[in-house]
């Protein structure tokens, strides 16, 4: 079916651990983006989506300017290799109950994949299985 490599983002948003939450929620906006990966000298260390503002921040009624990002940030987060198979991506992510994946080498960031990836991945990849399936039905 292919890698992770095959279909992950490249360009992957990140902020240094040492922000605010609002500049977090600042890039998140401007970018249309719904999550961040946060590092410390270049290496991940966690992630901050949508999720975490809502439960850690408006919840809590906690200002955001005034909040480090290492307060609502994830400091769990999991990961794949770029060489890692799309089929064991997907169950890695169904096992975890989560929507994104890191792609890490050689403790570098090299990408993500999220479910919008998967989604787009499988439906081209149906689609084409099944119009290869009705030219060879035709053919025959």
């Amino acid at each position: 079916m292919g890698q992770v490599r095959d279909i992950m983002k490249k360009n992957v948003v990140t902020i240094e651990q040492d922000k605010t939450a609002l500049d977090a929620a600042r890039i998140l906006t401007e970018k249309d983006i719904s999550f961040l990966v946060i590092v410390k000298a270049g290496k991940p260390v966690g992630v901050v989506t949508e999720k975490d503002f809502v439960k850690k921040l408006v919840a809590e009624n906690k200002s955001p300017s005034e909040i480090p990002l290492n307060e609502i940030m994830s400091y769990k987060y999991r990961s794949v290799e770029p060489s890692t198979e799309i089929e064991d991506a997907v169950q890695k992510m169904l096992n975890h109950k989560i929507r994104r994946l890191l792609v890490i080498d050689n403790d570098k960031l090299v990408g993500a994949i999220t479910q919008t990836d998967l989604t787009s991945f499988l439906r081209s990849k149906l689609l084409i299985d099944a119009t290869m399936e009705n030219l060879k039905a035709n053919a025959d």
